[in-house]
């Protein structure tokens, strides 16, 4: 098939969140530019498709950029200027305005009020086609070489050949090994791709035996590192929002581990040792005669409660009245300290982000554009930066990936 290029040529790589909303702001920005999306997959925005378990958690309700930058754990200073710009304000209102309505859940992500993904995968592919984005699937970029009089000479998958005179990479995360080929292939470092949100295996029996088992506000502690948030346990060991923040924020560091490491639990963070202490002389005298296996302090899950008790030596026809000293001293340290040996982890399904990508230093993030190559562009995931779970990757594809677009269309934007 021949590609009749006219004017400003511009070609994206990757059919993505970033890609899209890139060729979008692109188009809408220079109706002289002729910009193409080629996707190597069959399918656009599959990852869009399955996020949030099939809902899209679009971005995060938390509107202060700074504020916003803080929950990446690669990327933070660098999206300072580039969040002031296009926000998840922004991004609420870009989609509102093409009568996509977001909701706020309690926790602060936001979705779709359909709560259905589909919703902005339509969203996306109605507004490229009317803005005259060409969508190519099947069709990912094998080789990009330089051309001495600008621009690029593209070949790809299928074997055909184009030119364009700017590119840009969204291929996503480095998991995917063509973006970041490419990109090391137009002088790029890439920081080498290690799994940022994932779950944890334990393999202790008595913690397998209680899956589903979930608890609102718990700590979690490996060397230099400390989470707090939701935990939920699965068959495997645990997962939830804390477990996923860990894994973001040490990511490299639990890499060097090879996943293999002593976990601790704190189970009841809200109370201090002293207020735990405290709540137990109070069971002794209000509920003296209660066992204390099923009379579970806080808000723990009788069942999760019952196997600590057990943890610490604790009988089950102890009462309250009749828990020794030393009874009190390890049910204290089960409840704030238990040690859990990690023996592996398992990819986040929703979001399978990876630390690790293009070097941040290389690129000029007022225009996303290459600080090696001329005319090459970046977006989304297959740069270093990766955020914790609930909307922040997302934001950073739309803000990226708008920002990229409005440079390759050669303006400076004055509307979102």
């Amino acid at each position: 098939m021949s590609l009749n290029w006219r004017v400003v040529q511009i070609v994206i790589a990757g059919g993505g969140a970033a890609g899209f909303f890139a060729a979008i702001a692109c188009a809408r920005a220079n109706r002289d530019s002729e910009v193409s999306i080629f996707e190597r997959s069959s399918q656009f925005l599959s990852k869009v498709r399955i996020s949030g378990g099939g809902r899209c958690n679009v971005t995060h309700a938390l509107f202060d950029p700074r504020m916003f930058t803080a929950r990446y754990p690669r990327g933070e200073r660098e999206l300072i200027s580039p969040f002031h710009r296009f926000s998840a304000d922004d991004t609420v209102a870009w989609f509102e305005a093409r009568d996509v309505r977001l909701k706020r859940e309690e926790d602060g992500r936001m979705f779709p009020v359909t709560d259905s993904s589909q919703t902005i995968i339509d969203c996306l592919l109605t507004e490229a086609k009317a803005s005259g984005v060409r969508l190519f699937t099947r069709k990912g970029i094998e080789t990009a070489r330089v051309r001495a009089c600008g621009g690029f000479d593209l070949k790809l998958s299928d074997g055909e050949s184009i030119a364009c005179d700017r590119l840009l990479l969204a291929t996503g995360g480095c998991r995917s090994i063509g973006g970041a080929e490419l990109a090391r292939s137009l002088g790029h470092t890439i920081e080498p791709p290690v799994p940022s949100l994932f779950s944890l295996h334990v393999a202790a029996p008595w913690l397998r035996s209680l899956p589903g088992i979930s608890v609102s506000n718990v700590e979690l502690s490996v060397e230099k590192l400390r989470e707090r948030g939701p935990l939920l346990v699965t068959h495997n060991g645990i997962s939830g929002p804390a477990v996923l923040r860990l894994s973001a924020w040490g990511a490299r560091i639990l890499h060097e581990t090879d996943y293999r490491f002593r976990l601790r639990v704190n189970w009841i963070p809200e109370m201090n040792e002293t207020e735990l202490r405290a709540e137990i002389q109070l069971r002794r005298q209000t509920q003296s005669n209660r066992r204390v296996n099923n009379s579970p302090v806080g808000a723990l899950p009788v069942r999760l409660w019952e196997k600590l008790a057990a943890n610490a030596g604790i009988s089950p026809e102890t009462i309250w009245t009749s828990l020794t000293r030393a009874g009190t001293n390890e049910l204290i340290r089960q409840s704030r300290a238990t040690e859990l040996e990690v023996d592996g982890k398992s990819l986040n399904k929703d979001e399978f982000v990876t630390c690790g990508g293009v070097r941040l230093r290389e690129i000029n993030f007022k225009t996303m554009e290459s600080r090696v190559t001329p005319n090459l562009y970046f977006a989304g995931e297959l740069l270093d930066i990766d955020g914790i779970t609930g909307g922040f990757n997302f934001q950073a594809a739309w803000t990226t990936g708008w920002i990229a677009g409005h440079a390759m269309a050669g303006v400076e934007p004055d509307t979102k």
